[in-house]
C-alpha cells in the first residue's frame, strides 16, 4: 500500500518543521562555534579552557540526552522552555560545538606568515580579522561545515522526545495509522535525502562563487 495525499501532506509539514528548526540551529550555530573556535585560537585567559570543556562536554553529549536535560532538567533551576525553543536550543548547542572545532582546525591551518606581515605593518586586530583570517578560513572550512549541516539534519529526530512533529516523528505516525511502516518511512528518506541534496549544491554554488572571486582578486 503507498501513500496517500495526505500522508504525503502530513510528511512535507514535518518537513518544513525539520528544516525550519535546523535552519534556525545552523543561523545561530555558526557563528556560535566561530566565536568559540576565536577564543581558543587567541587563548583568551579564562574564557579558552571555558571553552575547550564545554566543547568537550557537548560533543560528547548524545542529542536525545541534551533535549531531555534541556527541556526537563533546567525547569528545577527556574528556567522553562516551551517545545520549540527547546528544540532549537538542543540543536544549537550541538553543531556549535561540532562547528567550534571545524573553525578551530581551519584557523590552525591559517599560515603564520601571513598573520606576521598584517602584525608588522600595525595591522588592527578586527581589520585582520575580516581581510586576512575570515575569507580564508571560511573558504577552507565550507565543505566541513556543510558535512555538518547535514548531519545536524540527519540528527533533528533526536528532538521528536520533546513531542515535535518532525519528518521521522510524521513517518512513525502514519505507520501506526495504517499498520504498514515501510511507505512512510521510505517516504521520510526519499524528504531527507533531498534536503541533503539541496544542502551539498548550495555549497557547490557558494565553492564555485567564492573560486571566482579569488580569480577576479587575482
Amino acid at each position: 500500500m503507498g501513500l496517500t495525499a495526505a500522508n504525503w501532506l502530513a510528511l512535507l509539514q514535518g518537513a518544513t518543521f525539520t528544516v525550519a528548526l535546523s535552519l534556525a540551529a545552523i543561523a545561530i550555530g555558526i557563528p556560535t562555534g566561530l566565536v568559540l573556535a576565536l577564543i581558543r585560537w587567541q587563548r583568551v585567559p579564562v574564557l579558552a579552557p571555558i571553552a575547550a570543556v564545554l566543547v568537550s562536554i557537548l560533543r560528547a553529549a548524545p542529542a536525545v540526552t541534551l533535549a531531555l536535560l534541556i527541556f526537563f532538567a533546567l525547569p528545577t533551576i527556574g528556567v522553562s522552555l516551551e517545545r520549540v525553543p527547546a528544540a532549537i536550543l538542543t540543536l544549537t548547542l550541538s553543531t556549535s560545538a561540532f562547528n567550534c572545532e571545524i573553525w578551530r582546525a581551519a584557523l590552525l591551518a591559517l599560515p603564520k606568515d601571513q598573520i606576521d606581515a598584517a602584525l608588522s605593518v600595525g595591522m588592527p586586530r578586527l581589520l585582520r580579522l575580516r581581510r586576512i583570517v575570515l575569507p580564508q578560513v571560511a573558504r577552507a572550512a565550507l565543505p566541513a561545515l556543510v558535512s555538518e549541516i547535514t548531519l545536524l539534519v540527519k540528527v533533528s529526530p533526536a528532538v521528536a522526545v520533546l513531542g515535535v512533529v518532525d519528518i521521522t516523528r510524521a513517518a512513525v505516525r502514519i505507520g501506526a495509522q495504517t499498520y504498514v511502516p515501510l511507505p512512510p518511512f521510505m517516504g521520510a528518506l526519499l524528504i531527507y535525502s533531498l534536503i541533503v541534496f539541496v544542502f551539498v549544491r548550495l555549497q557547490r554554488v557558494v565553492e564555485r562563487r567564492m573560486a571566482l572571486a579569488n580569480e577576479v582578486l587575482r
